[in-house]
């Protein structure tokens, strides 16, 4: 049986437009841990041994955690933190992570007009992308996880933590 078909070969401003747009999610992921950290610590101030130990096994485990999972635990931080416009920064996380599935599982087809590609995947609901896509339209996905890590960093801030991890003071 003949294998199938290898996909087409991304031209370059388009692959690095991808990568370039894939790398941003690494950002916010790690925006997202240190905010996770600083939002949190306030919460085992004082505490006992105890719920010290448990909540730094906690910031160990998000070492390994989805951008899901590190956006589920963020807006519960900052739901509790009474983090300000909350509604629309869940929504816009999720726009964004549901992007992030999107280009990072995707493979890759010629689209209807030149220049355009079309990303092949099917998420978890059975839905498609309905459109082709260009170089600048991962361009501004790029620029749109930057702003949100943007934001996940200025309430990070807003905490007086300016997010290092425990263990990683030289960071």
């Amino acid at each position: 049986m003949p294998l199938p078909r290898a996909p087409d070969r991304l031209p370059g401003e388009m692959a690095e437009a991808l990568g370039h747009a894939v790398a941003s999610f690494g950002f916010l992921e790690e925006a997202l841990k240190r905010a996770i950290f600083s939002l949190t610590r306030q919460d085992i101030e004082p505490a006992d041994e105890a719920a010290l130990e448990r909540w730094l096994r906690r910031m160990e485990e998000i070492a390994d955690d989805t951008l899901g999972t590190l956006i589920d635990s963020f807006l519960a931080a900052a739901r509790r933190a009474g983090v300000e416009d909350h509604a629309q920064l869940a929504a816009d996380l999720a726009a964004t992570r549901l992007m992030r599935n999107l280009l990072c599982h995707a493979s890759w087809r010629p689209g209807a007009q030149p220049g355009h590609w079309h990303p092949t995947f099917i998420n978890t609901r059975g839905e498609r992308h309905p459109h082709d896509m260009t170089p600048a339209d991962l361009h501004a996905v790029r620029a749109e996880t930057l702003r949100l890590a943007r934001r996940v960093v200025s309430i990070m801030r807003a905490t007086g933590i300016d997010g290092q991890w425990a263990g990683h003071e030289d960071d």
